[in-house]
Order: C-alpha cells, then structure tokens, then sequence
C-alpha cells in the first residue's frame, strides 16, 4: 500500500516492489523493502491502530500488500508481553518476556512465513522451497498449503521429530538431508532451475523480514511506544534480528518513537559465527563455523546468509553478541518451566544470556529488559532427558506412597 522500493542494504541498488525479488543483481546483497513516511503518517496514527483488533495484520498498512485480500491467515494473535516474577534468579527489576510460542505453528518463523506466502501469493507464485533446521519448514507448510502453493522443505536429517512430522502432515514434500542447513541450502539453491521453485531461504529475499518487523511494532505499542532498553534475541540465521531493527527504525522514521533498542544477539557456543564476528570486530562473518554441534537446532547456522546486515543492526544499536553452552541451555529451558513458560530451547539461551551478562554489569539492573521467547518447548521435549525407570512405579492397589 505505501511501499515505495526495494533497496540493496549492500549497494543501494532500487528494484520495484511488484517484481518477484530475491537478492541484488548485482552484488548479491540482502533486499529490503522502503516506505512512504510522510504519507504513512498522514493515513494511519498510533489512535486508529490502538482502535483495531489486537491482531497480527493490524499494522497491514505497513507490510508490501496491496490488499487485504492478499492476507494469507492462520489466526496470528497479538503475542503478549508477561512480565517474569521475581524467582528468575537474577538482579534485574524490569524483566518481561515476549511469547511468540503462541503463533502458529508455535514459533516466530509464522510471521516471516504469513507475509511472505500473501506476498508471493499476489505475485503468482505456485511452488516454493526452503532449506530449514525445522520451523521455518513447518510455517511454510503451513501457510503454503492454506495458499495452495507446493511447498518443498529441506531439513537436517536429525531435525526434532516433533517438527518433521509436524511438517509432513501439513502438506509439504519433505526431505531430509545428509548434512547441516548450509548444505539444505545448496541443494535448494542447485535444484531451483529444474523444479521451478521459489526459493526462501533465510535473508534471501526480502519478503520474511517484513513480518518480523511488525515484533518491533507490536512491542512498541504493548510499551506505550516506550520500547525497552535491551532485547535479547536468539539467532542462527538472524532474520528476527534484522527484523526487529528495521522495525523499530521504521517506527523513529514515522516519529513515533525516541530511541531504538539495544539488541542482545544469543547464539549457541556450538556454533556462534555471528559471537566470533562480533568479538573480532569483522564487519561480517568470513569463514563457515566447524563442526556446528548444538541442541538448539534453530541456532545451528554455520555461515548466516548477508552476516554483515546482522552485524551492522548490532552496530547501530549499540548491541552485543554473546554466547552460551548447552547445559545452560537446558538449565534456562527448566527455569522457564518453573515459571510456566514453555521455551524452546534456542528462546531458553536468553535467560542463560541475560545470567551471564549479570556478571559483566553491561546492563541496568533498573532497565526495562525483553526475552523473545520465539518458540514453544512443545516440540522440543526430547531435548530434556529424563531416566523413565527413576520415576516412582506404583502398584494399581497401592495404599501408600512408601
């Protein structure tokens, strides 16, 4: 409705907005989408949006559409902001959580995935493909199928079982792969010209950052467009970082907010190329991480697509990189639980994250502080390991506990 362009992050090439995109033609960098402002204010204010229904498409004014008709829905909600309760074993006052497990699908992935399948949808697009360590594969079952497109999903052969089955039941011709993402990705990338498929792949087009943006803007308002100080996101391909910062630049454009958050990227120390590049100070990662090993499967990305768009968002905002082991994983994982909070495993490295921080007195303990808890531990449950043959076994007749 009021996009103007696509624009290189790269180069600053402009591309139009009704062509079918993927990366720059010239340099190969990340696209993304450029909005009219001036008129944007003029059409839509913070009063007529607090107006609408709490929903996911009420910032559609916002999004590449060119109309509502386009909206290919599942029922996103508006996820909600929680605040945690003072057993969080940790200083900070000012501790909320962000629970996008209430999407569908149980992930954050169901943003990127519902304005990206309404947009390709608008623009004839039949067949589509995606290299996945599991949920972004499931949300493009998901919503491809509801947009009867083919839906061609490429997956580590070791993704949770929960999230392969979850993907083959919701339509998708699915196929396990031999290897890591990186290697998913090249087949899809090989394969692309003979099956005709639309390849969408993490920061490979400029469609799924759109709908990680509306976080920003969800965030913004459930904060009385006061955002808070530090957000901490976790990352493999870091589409959801690169969201939340174009989000939240967009909202300063419009005047509706002072100041951006810090970004706080978490990543697994099994594989932390984005941590290293960070550390270095590299302005984008050079070399693919070895043996990546985590059981964080969403954060196994040995070598994230436009690495120097991730960093350049951390940059901006005075952000940081770090990273966390998989014991504090799942100590983070059963400390959500002790909460209520159903945290994957890679929304459970930021609790492990914000504890590590604590030490380095890099953050306010009166800041305002938001975990983005991007996925539900439903699917994950595996990952907690539990000895059956410990639990107490009781008799049918038993009359006690002892």
């Amino acid at each position: 409705m009021f996009e103007k362009s696509v624009e290189c992050s790269k180069c600053g090439k402009l591309f139009p907005c009704d062509k079918v995109l993927s990366v720059c033609s010239e340099c190969g960098g990340a696209l993304l989408f450029r909005y009219d402002s001036d008129e944007l204010t003029e059409k839509v204010s913070k009063d007529l949006l607090a107006r609408r229904q709490k929903s996911f498409w009420k910032f559609i004014e916002f999004l590449p559409l060119s109309s509502q008709k386009s909206i290919v829905s599942l029922g996103e909600p508006y996820t909600p902001i929680l605040r945690l309760p003072n057993t969080h074993d940790v200083s900070f006052k000012n501790l909320f959580i962000k629970d996008e497990g209430r999407l569908p699908t149980g992930t954050f992935k169901a943003r990127g995935m519902a304005v990206a399948v309404s947009k390709l949808k608008e623009l004839g697009i039949k067949r589509v493909a995606i290299p996945s360590a599991g949920n972004a594969a499931s949300a493009l079952a998901a919503y491809g199928t509801k947009a009867g497109m083919d839906v061609y999903a490429f997956m580590p052969k070791d993704v949770p079982t929960a999230i392969l089955k979850e993907s083959v039941f919701l339509g998708a011709k699915v196929y396990l792969v031999d290897g890591l993402i990186s290697h998913a990705a090249k087949i899809v990338e090989k394969l692309g010209r003979k099956y005709g498929w639309f390849n969408l792949s993490t920061n490979k087009q400029p469609y799924r950052f759109e709908g990680y943006k509306i976080m920003a803007f969800e965030i913004a308002e459930q904060f009385d467009w006061n955002p808070p100080e530090n957000i901490f996101f976790p990352t493999g391909g870091g589409e959801g970082i690169i969201g939340l910062w174009k989000g939240f630049n967009e909202l300063k454009e419009l005047g509706w907010i002072e100041k951006t958050p810090r970004l706080v990227l978490v990543q697994s120390s099994g594989c932390a190329p984005l941590v290293k590049a960070y550390n270095e100070g590299e302005a984008e990662v050079k070399k693919t991480w070895e043996n990546a090993d985590t059981i964080a499967a969403g954060l196994r990305v040995p070598h994230p697509y436009a690495s120097y768009l991730i960093l350049r968002a951390l940059k901006e905002t005075d952000g940081i990189a770090i990273a966390v082991g998989d014991e504090e994983i799942l100590s983070s994982i059963k400390a959500f639980m002790k909460m209520g909070i159903y945290a994957c495993p890679e929304a459970a490295s930021t609790l492990a994250a914000l504890r590590k921080l604590e030490n380095h007195r890099i953050l306010d303990t009166d800041e305002n502080i938001l975990l983005c808890i991007t996925g539900n531990l439903m699917k994950y449950f595996d990952t907690i390991k539990l000895e059956r043959d410990k639990v107490p076994l009781l008799d049918k007749d038993a009359d006690s506990l002892d």
